[in-house]
C-alpha cells in the first residue's frame, strides 16, 4: 500500500506550526498524548459555557457565568497591598462591581475608560450583599461584542496548557483539516442522520449548546464511529487474512461423538449443541477456523472442546488441548479422560515435568499417530514435538494471547484450525473490540443437574456463626474453601493473612481437618496440599486466589470468601463457581467489613442477585469502565479518543457489521469507498491494518 496520502499530512506535522503552541507548549500537551495535529483534532471540548448576552444581572441565580452590556463609572483603587483593585459598573438595571487582583492600574483605566460603555463576560457572584465579577474573561468595547461566542468550547487542559491556548490551536488544526471522501456506507450515513466528515469536526469543535457536547449528537456519534470503524476494519482485515490462508477441510464421520452422548447423563443444552454444530462447519470448510468459544462458569465448555477434539480424530488426525498452567492441564486431563474412554480415544498429557523415557515414547507415538488427543502447556510447542497429522488446536485461558500471539499459535507448520475457550463472561463491547477478529459461539445456559447456589452476604462481625457452619458440615463429611483477601500489594502479606487464618481455623476445627495453599508456597508442596483436598484427607482448604481458576472438587460445597468487598466481581464469580459441582446445595458466603460504599455495596447486592456471569460482566463493565475490566495494559484494547465502549455498544457492532460487508464486497479497499477507507485507516493510525493491506 502506498503510503500515507498527501492531503492528511498537515494533520501529521509538526505541533508549534499552530498558532500559539511554542516548543514548551508542545512539550505540556505529549503529556495529554498531543504529539501532532490530528491529536488535537481528536481532543473534543469537554464541556461549554454559555455566554448568551443578558439585559442585567438582576434577578439572575447567582453564582453563573453573565454576559452583559455596561457603562463604566468609577475605579476604586485598593487602599494598601495585597487588596484588591474595584471598578463600579451600570447594565440596564442595576450597580455591580468588578474585581481585579494584583492589577496593573494603567491597564485597567486604559481598558475600562469611565463614562464608556463596555460588554464584560464572565462570572458574577454575590459578595458581601453586592454582585461582582472578579477578573472577566472577556471586556471589549460595543464594536467587538461579536467576538465573544455565544456558546465558548471548555478543553481539558494540562499544566501549562490554558483555555485561550487550546481554542486557538483549535481554530488553526481545523483549518487543516482536508475534505475527505466519505467511508461510510451511504444507508447508513443517511439513517443516522450524520454529517460528512469535514462539517462534523468542525461541529464538534464549535459546539453552539450543551446537546452538541452529548456523545449522542449527530457530529460526535459520527466521528465516534469513524474511530470503532477503522479498529473493526483492521481486526476484519485480520480475520480475512487469517481466512485466506488455505485450510483443511476436517469433516468428522459422528461416530466417536455418538458415542459420547451414548454415554452421558443427561443431554447437552441448546447452546452446546449450537456451538458443536458452528464448529463442526467451520472445521469441514476450505478455510481456516479462528473462532473463540465463550462459557460461563459450569456452561459446559470441556464436552463442546472434546467434541472439536473428535472431529479431527474422527477424519483421521490428532488435537492438541492447551492450558496456562500445569495444574490447569492435568485438571483437564482428569475430565476428558471418563470421555475418551467412552469413545475409545487414545488421550496423554504433555508438560515440562515428563521424564526423559516417558517423554521419549509420548513424542513417538505423536509421531505415529497412536497419540490422538494431546493435554499440554506452552510445552507442546517445542522443536521436537511433531505430530502425524494435527488438525485441531484448543487453547484455554484466552485473555492471556492477544491478537498478535494468536496469529502465531496457529503455528506447528501445519494448517491447523484454532478454538480459543475463556471462562470469563465478557460483555459484548468488549468482546467485539477484543476479539472482532475472531468468530464467537456463546454458552449461555447451565447443564441440566447443576443446583443453583445459595450466595449470603455476611459482616465479619458474625465470624463465628460461619466458622459453626463449617463445623456443622464437616460433621457431614462435606468440604469448603475459605479464600484469603488480597491484603495491600504485598504477597508477604497474603501469606500471613492466609496464615493466620489457617491456624485460627485448625485451633476452633481440629488438627489434620485443615490445609493451606499460597502463593508464596513452593510448587510442590501447593500440589500436595491440593492433592489431599481432592481425595477428601482435608476438609477445608485455606487459599488465597490461586484456586480461582480451576480446581474441580465435587464434595466441596461451601465458598468462604473474606473480604469479599475487596475482590472485583469477575474474581467473586470465579471463586463461587468452584462450588456447586456436586449433587449437593452448595452456598457461598461473602464476608464483608463494614462499614460497606456504595459501590462496593451495589457489587455484592448484585453477586446475591444473580449467577449469570454476562449479566455480571455488563454490571461491572458499567461500574468500572473498560480499561479496569481487563486491566488496559494487557487488555489488548484500543484506546479511543472519542468512542465510548461502554455506552455505545450499538455503534461498534453496525461497525463490525460495516467492515465485514466492506471487506467481502472490495477485499483490496481498491474501489471509491475502498480507497476513502484506506485514508480513515491513516487517519487512526491504524498501521496493522495498513501492513495487512499492504502484505495482503
Amino acid at each position: 500500500m502506498a503510503g500515507r496520502p498527501e492531503h492528511l499530512f498537515p494533520l501529521f506535522g509538526d505541533l508549534t506550526k499552530l498558532p500559539g503552541v511554542g516548543e514548551k507548549t508542545a512539550q505540556n500537551l505529549a503529556s495529554m498524548a498531543i504529539e501532532k495535529p490530528r491529536d488535537l483534532l481528536f481532543t473534543l471540548p469537554q464541556s461549554g459555557i454559555d455566554r448568551t448576552p443578558v439585559a442585567t444581572i438582576r434577578g439572575q441565580l447567582l453564582p453563573k457565568v453573565l454576559t452583559v452590556e455596561v457603562e463604566v463609572g468609577l475605579h476604586v483603587p485598593p487602599k494598601s497591598r495585597g487588596r484588591p483593585y474595584h471598578v463600579h459598573v451600570h447594565d440596564a438595571e442595576t450597580e455591580f462591581r468588578l474585581v481585579f487582583f494584583h492589577a496593573r492600574t494603567d491597564y485597567l483605566q486604559k481598558t475600562l475608560p469611565t463614562g464608556q460603555r463596555r460588554v464584560i463576560s464572565g462570572k458574577a457572584e454575590m459578595f458581601d450583599h453586592m454582585a461582582q465579577i472578579a477578573h472577566p474573561d472577556h471586556m471589549v468595547p460595543l464594536a467587538k461584542a461579536g467576538e465573544i461566542p455565544s456558546f465558548e468550547p471548555v478543553y481539558p487542559l494540562t499544566h501549562g496548557v490554558t483555555q485561550r491556548v487550546m481554542q486557538k490551536a483549535a481554530r488553526g488544526v481545523l483549518e487543516l483539516a482536508p475534505d475527505l471522501a466519505e467511508w461510510i456506507d451511504p444507508s447508513q450515513k443517511s439513517q443516522a442522520d450524520w454529517p460528512d466528515w469535514k462539517a462534523a469536526v468542525e461541529a464538534a469543535h464549535t459546539p453552539q449548546s450543551m446537546a452538541d457536547l452529548s456523545p449522542t449528537s449527530r457530529a460526535r456519534e459520527r466521528l465516534a464511529y469513524d474511530e470503532l470503524f477503522a479498529h473493526q476494519l483492521t481486526l476484519s482485515l485480520a480475520r480475512a487474512r487469517t481466512r485466506a490462508k488455505p485450510g483443511r477441510q476436517t469433516t468428522g464421520t459422528g461416530a466417536l461423538q455418538q458415542k459420547i452422548l451414548a454415554a452421558l447423563p443427561y443431554a447437552p443444552t441448546g447452546a452446546q449443541t449450537r456451538a458443536i454444530a458452528e464448529i463442526a462447519a467451520n472445521m469441514g470448510a476450505a478455510t481456516r477456523m479462528n473462532r473463540l468459544l465463550q462459557g460461563d462458569v459450569g456452561a459446559g465448555k470441556t464436552l463442546v472442546a472434546f467434541m472439536a477434539l473428535l472431529i479431527a480424530v474422527e477424519a483421521g488426525g490428532q488435537g492438541v488441548l492447551m492450558a496456562p498452567t500445569e495444574i490447569l492441564a492435568r485438571q483437564h486431563l482428569e475430565s476428558l479422560e471418563p470421555l475418551a474412554r467412552d469413545a475409545g480415544v487414545r488421550l496423554d498429557i504433555l508438560t515440562g515435568r515428563d521424564k526423559a523415557a516417558d517423554r521419549a515414547e509420548k513424542l513417538a507415538a505423536l509421531k505415529s499417530g497412536d497419540l490422538q488427543v494431546l493435554v499440554g502447556t506452552h510445552a507442546v510447542f517445542q522443536r521436537d514435538v511433531d505430530f502425524h497429522d494435527l488438525r485441531i488446536s484448543v487453547i484455554d485461558e484466552q485473555h492471556r494471547f492477544g491478537v498478535n500471539q494468536r496469529m502465531e499459535l496457529s503455528g506447528k507448520g501445519q494448517v491447523v484450525d484454532v478454538l480459543v475457550m475463556t471462562a470469563t463472561p465478557i460483555p459484548r463491547s468488549l468482546a467485539l473490540a477484543q476479539y472482532g477478529d475472531m468468530d464467537v459461539s456463546v454458552l449461555d445456559e447451565k447443564p441440566p443437574g447443576r443446583k443453583p447456589i445459595t450466595t449470603a452476604v455476611v459482616p465479619t462481625a458474625r465470624l463465628d456463626e460461619v466458622v459453626a457452619k463449617l463445623r456443622g458440615a464437616i460433621a457431614e463429611d462435606r468440604q469448603a474453601y475459605w479464600v484469603c483477601p488480597l491484603v495491600e500489594e504485598s504477597e508477604v502479606s497474603d501469606k500471613i493473612a492466609a496464615e493466620e487464618r489457617f491456624k485460627a481455623l485448625r485451633a476452633a476445627l481440629g488438627e489434620g481437618v485443615v490445609g493451606l495453599v499460597h502463593g508464596q508456597m513452593p510448587v510442590a508442596d501447593k500440589d500436595a496440599a491440593m492433592a489431599k483436598f481432592v481425595a477428601g484427607e482435608t476438609k477445608v482448604l485455606v487459599a488465597t486466589t490461586v484456586i480461582e481458576v480451576g480446581v474441580n472438587v465435587p464434595n466441596a460445597t461451601i465458598m468462604v470468601i473474606e473480604r469479599a468487598e475487596t475482590f472485583g466481581m469477575a474474581q467473586l464469580h470465579q471463586l463461587r463457581g468452584r462450588v456447586g459441582r456436586g449433587e449437593a446445595q452448595s452456598t457461598c458466603l461473602m464476608l464483608y467489613q463494614a462499614p460497606l460504599s456504595e459501590t462496593a455495596r451495589r457489587r455484592l447486592d448484585i453477586m446475591r442477585e444473580t449467577e449469570d456471569g454476562f449479566r455480571i460482566s455488563e454490571e461491572d463493565l458499567a461500574i468500572r469502565g473498560a480499561g479496569d475490566l481487563i486491566g488496559t495494559a494487557q487488555s489488548g484494547l484500543p484506546r479511543f479518543r472519542i468512542a465510548d465502549l461502554e455506552r455505545q455498544t450499538a455503534l461498534l457492532e453496525i461497525a463490525q457489521t460495516d467492515a465485514r460487508k466492506l471487506l467481502s464486497d472490495d477485499p483490496t479497499l481498491e474501489g471509491p469507498r475502498g480507497e476513502a477507507a484506506r485514508a480513515l485507516l491513516w487517519l487512526m493510525e491504524q498501521d496493522r491494518a495498513i501492513r495487512l493491506i499492504s502484505i495482503g
